[in-house]
């Protein structure tokens, strides 16, 4: 097909004339820098119907750059950038007027490759401090117009040079400092209003040391859009254009625009404290050695135990430990808490707990391509189960899409939304559970308050039990957002107010008991932790084993596919609790086992397991598994979180129950 320029622009005409199509064809941009940004400005600008470029990038693609580059392909790894982008360009417009310096912009090429540019458009590396301050400096002198636009987070800050106004040096003031602070003055510079950082997920990803950052593709992109509409009102010469110190801040993600102002640049009052922040939070890190910061080098094996130990247990005992025996090989030590948790009948809970783990590490193994299959150790103790898990190649197996998912399940004490589940989210629940489990759902308004009401009852017992009073004493760690090993206090699901009262209350079962006896002391956290949650939700529901679970197998196997259950409905955007209690409780019940001192508690308990089985149905009730409730809603903001791995690795066959 022959290629003609004005059929191939034609759809531009509109928001430009067909003259000021011809002008962009006659004009020539030079583009230092063809990575994440450098190339989607090339890319974006040919489309506009741009004539010529001087493009410049010493790089080759490589895998690390798929994400956000606009020529990383799979073809492009190892190629240089500047002929992989020089192709992409003439592949838009083969009549381009392409001048390639494939060894990058340097000072000795610095001259020709801005000879008869008409715009020169920043795409170095953020690092690339010195050369980028050349370049700038260069254009400022041959009076050629200059824009940067920085990709920061998932949005784009912008500021343009322009002919006779304030210098790129001016602004920023790089000369004769340390590169640490050039660094910071340059960040600070691009991002007045630095809207990018509340939403940093993941500040570890940021190691200025070692000149690395996170990116995204999203950023890259509004880059090139915002850039190049600059570039269109330069060289057409209309529209209006802010020059430094004006700048504008683009975050799609927090949905913020800001135009920015500092007369001085980094010179001004407002600047220099924003630097002086900004050095006391940045110069750590930058002063650190890079070698300290290199991560070790990770076996499959301990990368698919670093995924597998998010899982869920209760009140984040996490009673496993991991025995690396060979390269396929893991062994794990299970312990139970039934001795001192009055929440964990004959080590059921503890039981399922593992059984997640195990769910676990299937879906992790198979990230790696490797099968993961286990088998539990006849000889081993109902209190101590040990399991072998190995690990082969698996060719046809596909990568879990619940893998990613792992990490960020989490429990939602607090109140959910009320829609109901969509028939198709319940469907995706109920397959993922497989053939041996179904979903009893309590999600009618009349079986959503009944379970809220059952649950804001069973609280009683919950929290005037002194055995239970023990266990909560130990399990909240106070004054943080996360724990490693225990329930932050932050995550519980009470309001300032009362989570202060409940931390003073329970520094004794006495004070908790007096509360309890003559100021109604339950009904406070009752009806925030069970009644409120209860009826805010989309429902309750029980996962109903095909027949009662009776043997540690039965209850791994259940652990399992709560897992399942549970990843899913992260992936669906669910969010879930627990409601265990009612099942522990009228299990007790139901073996005629004694749990309490207090009479009265087990003389409301065994009431509380008649309405559980009125509930649930005679069959259903001695079948249930799990008990929770569902909804959507938002993660919660505090949680529990995991050990490091390497506080679970343990060598040589020892009773992990002394270590937990």
């Amino acid at each position: 097909m022959n290629f003609d320029y004005l059929s191939a622009f034609s759809r531009n005409i509109g928001w430009i004339t067909w003259e000021e199509q011809q002008i962009l064809r006659s004009k020539r941009v030079a583009i230092a820098g063809l990575g994440g940004v450098g190339g989607s400005h090339l890319l974006t600008l040919t489309r506009l119907g741009v004539g010529g470029f001087s493009i410049a990038d010493m790089d080759t693609f490589e895998l690390a750059n798929f994400n956000r580059q606009a020529g990383a392909d799979l073809n492009a790894i190892g190629l240089s950038k500047a002929e992989v982008m020089a192709a992409k360009a003439r592949e838009i417009n083969p009549t381009l007027d392409l001048r390639s310096f494939p060894e990058g912009v340097t000072e000795s090429n610095l001259t020709s490759f801005l000879d008869d540019a008409d715009l020169y458009i920043d795409g170095l590396d953020f690092f690339a401090l010195d050369m980028r301050a050349k370049v700038f400096a260069a254009c400022a002198t041959r009076g050629i117009p200059a824009i940067t636009a920085a990709p920061l987070g998932m949005g784009v800050a912008l500021l343009n040079f322009l002919p006779g106004q304030m210098t790129f040096e001016e602004y920023f003031g790089l000369e004769n400092q340390p590169e640490n602070e050039k660094t910071v003055r340059f960040l600070m510079g691009l991002s007045p209003a630095m809207l990018q950082t509340p939403y940093l997920v993941a500040p570890d990803a940021v190691n200025l040391a070692l000149h690395r950052g996170p990116s995204t593709a999203m950023g890259c992109e509004l880059c090139a859009g915002v850039a190049a509409t600059e570039a269109l009102k330069i060289l057409l010469r209309r529209g209006k254009v802010f020059s430094a110190p004006w700048g504008v801040h683009f975050d799609a993600y927090r949905n913020k625009l800001v135009r920015t102002w500092r007369p001085g640049g980094n010179r001004n009052p407002l600047q220099r404290i924003g630097l002086r922040i900004a050095r006391k939070k940045f110069m750590a890190k930058l002063s650190e050695c890079p070698s300290a910061q290199t991560e070790p080098q990770r076996s499959s094996l301990e990368r698919i135990l670093e995924l597998a130990r998010w899982a869920p247990s209760g009140d984040n005992t996490q009673p496993w430990r991991f025995e690396i025996v060979s390269d396929n090989r893991v062994v794990i030590h299970g312990f139970d808490t039934r001795d001192h948790c009055v929440y964990d009948l004959k080590g059921r809970a503890s039981q399922i707990a593992i059984g997640a783990l195990l769910e676990n590490l299937v879906i992790a193994a198979s990230s790696h391509g490797l099968a993961a299959n286990w088998s539990l150790r006849p000889e081993s103790s109902e209190t101590a189960p040990t399991i072998d898990v190995h690990f082969s190649p698996d060719p046809e197996l596909k990568p879990s899409p619940l893998a990613a998912y792992i990490p960020i399940r989490a429990t939602q004490r607090r109140a959910m939304k009320r829609r109901p589940l969509y028939p198709q989210e319940k469907m995706r629940l109920v397959e993922s559970l497989g053939n041996d489990y179904t979903v009893l759902w309590l999600d009618k308004p009349e079986d959503r308050l009944r379970t809220a009401r059952l649950m804001f009852r069973n609280g009683k017992v919950r929290l005037t039990m002194p055995e239970a009073y023990e266990v909560h004493k130990n399990v909240i760690e106070w004054n943080t957002q996360y724990s490693e090993d225990r329930i932050p206090d932050r995550a519980v699901g009470l309001n300032p107010l009362a989570l202060g009262l409940m931390r003073w209350a329970m520094r004794s079962w006495s004070t908790v008991n007096f509360l309890n006896t003559y100021f109604a002391g339950t009904v406070l956290p009752r009806l925030e932790l069970d009644l409120i949650p209860g009826i805010f939700s989309a429902g309750h529901f029980a996962l109903i084993a095909d027949k009662p679970p009776t043997s540690v197998g039965d209850y791994l196997s259940a652990g399992r596919a709560l897992q399942r259950f549970w990843l899913t409905a992260t992936q669906l955007g669910l969010q879930l609790q627990p409601e265990m209690t009612p099942l522990i409780f009228a299990g007790y019940i139901r073996e005629s086992i004694k749990f309490t001192r207090v009479d009265a508690v087990e003389k409301k308990a065994k009431l509380l397991a008649n309405e559980l089985t009125a509930l649930l149905g005679d069959e259903c009730v001695e079948r249930a598994v799990f008990m929770g409730r569902i909804g959507e809603g938002k993660p919660p903001k505090a949680r529990s979180i995991r050990k490091p791995l390497s506080e679970l690795l343990v060598t040589g066959n020892i009773n992990t129950r002394l270590v937990a």
